[in-house]
């Protein structure tokens, strides 16, 4: 009888006799996000949150085996790296994703960044005001749900944003909000170095040189994503950032202890926990392209929570230039009879467009690309 009746209040809630784009539009020209919405007292998600995946029954393992999720440790890493590569590899190939501790960034450094994003969500909202926008050619830009307008968007994320191109233009500091300026460009210094680490591992666990993907291109830009998620009044109707994966060549994110990041593992839903000091490390969709399915790029999503806020940050590497007509393909030392390429070439500007066009509808970037 309960399922019964939640299906009938989705159906109910999603008919169309409102006007979404006039909501979408008021809530957008307030340019406070979503934390405006707390702000004002709201008890109830409005309708344009209310989305079907935090309705909908979750894919789930029938065995229920809570599977442990990878953690690796790069102290010794010099001494140790072949068991590392070897660790890094199974992790990719087999879930996409893994934790990393040691990994030579300071703990003071990881709590600051994340004190230094909180800081800025939570200032007045006319101060945050000036760098709200959904210009993406801007070097820094707030807002609330990139996609926001989209037309597939199955509904708004429970979640506010800002974003901070870091190489290889990066943003002026001056372009950079005060609260957190220095720490966003230290913190960044810091994780280009580790990805750098990262790829070099990756590349070997491959089976390629060390520098392979780094002479590729593949961490010669870097964004950087301070994400904000209010707490919420109706978790159950919301969801903090809907099923994804990453557009990228793959991502850091250091998130809090609240958690809500879940990984979707053979079909089962994982909750990604939170480990103070450790950093979330996941594949992209155009490392899964170019190790032609070696590699894989898993769908990810972060749940509503009563509690919060929670604070993430993401960084995302990526080419030097989103304009470079540089192709990508499935990269032919991995190739063979027995291993043909599974995707056709593409320009990361061509991959950037499509993705950004399709909006997060719970599809996979790459079967656009499939041959």
């Amino acid at each position: 009888m309960a399922a019964a009746n939640t299906q009938q209040n989705l159906a109910t809630t999603f008919q169309q006799n409102y006007d979404k784009y006039s909501e979408l539009k008021a809530f957008d020209e307030t340019k406070a996000g979503v934390k405006g919405l707390i702000d004002s007292g709201i008890t109830k998600v409005p309708k344009i949150f209310i989305h079907p995946e935090a309705l909908q029954n979750n894919p789930s393992n029938p065995k229920n085996t809570n599977p442990i999720f990878p953690l690796i440790d790069l102290q010794n890493i010099n001494n140790n790296k072949k068991e590392i590569v070897k660790q890094i590899q199974e992790a990719s190939e087999t879930w996409g994703f893994f934790q990393v501790i040691n990994h030579g960034i300071p703990m003071s450094i990881l709590d600051e960044i994340l004190h230094g994003a909180r800081h800025f969500h939570e200032q007045d909202v006319d101060i945050k005001k000036p760098y709200y926008s959904r210009d993406v050619a801007r070097n820094v830009m707030y807002n609330s749900n990139f996609e926001l307008f989209s037309e597939k968007s199955l509904g708004a994320n429970w979640r506010d944003s800002l974003y901070s191109v870091m190489a290889p233009y990066p943003a002026k500091p001056e372009e950079l909000p005060d609260t957190c300026r220095e720490i966003v460009i230290e913190y960044s210094n810091h994780v280009m170095k580790l990805g750098y680490t990262l790829l070099e591992l990756l590349s070997q666990g491959l089976g390629l040189e060390p520098n392979h993907l780094k002479e590729m291109g593949c961490a010669e830009g870097l964004g950087i994503l301070c994400n904000y998620y209010p707490s919420c009044p109706q978790p159950e109707l919301a969801i903090g950032t809907s099923k994804h994966a990453d557009n990228d060549f793959f991502t850091v994110l250091l998130q809090d202890d609240i958690g809500g990041l879940q990984v979707l593992h053979k079909d089962q839903w994982v909750d990604v926990p939170p480990t103070h000091g450790a950093l979330v490390i996941n594949i992209g969709d155009i490392l899964q392209l170019i190790s032609n399915d070696k590699y894989k790029s898993i769908e990810h999503r972060v749940l509503a929570n009563k509690i919060g806020p929670r604070i993430s940050v993401a960084n995302f590497f990526t080419t030097g230039a989103l304009t470079s007509s540089r192709i990508y393909g499935p990269i032919e030392e991995l190739l063979s009879k027995d291993n043909p390429p599974k995707y056709r070439a593409t320009t990361v500007k061509d991959f950037f467009e499509y993705s950004s066009k399709k909006g997060l509808d719970g599809k996979s970037n790459l079967d656009h690309y499939k041959i």
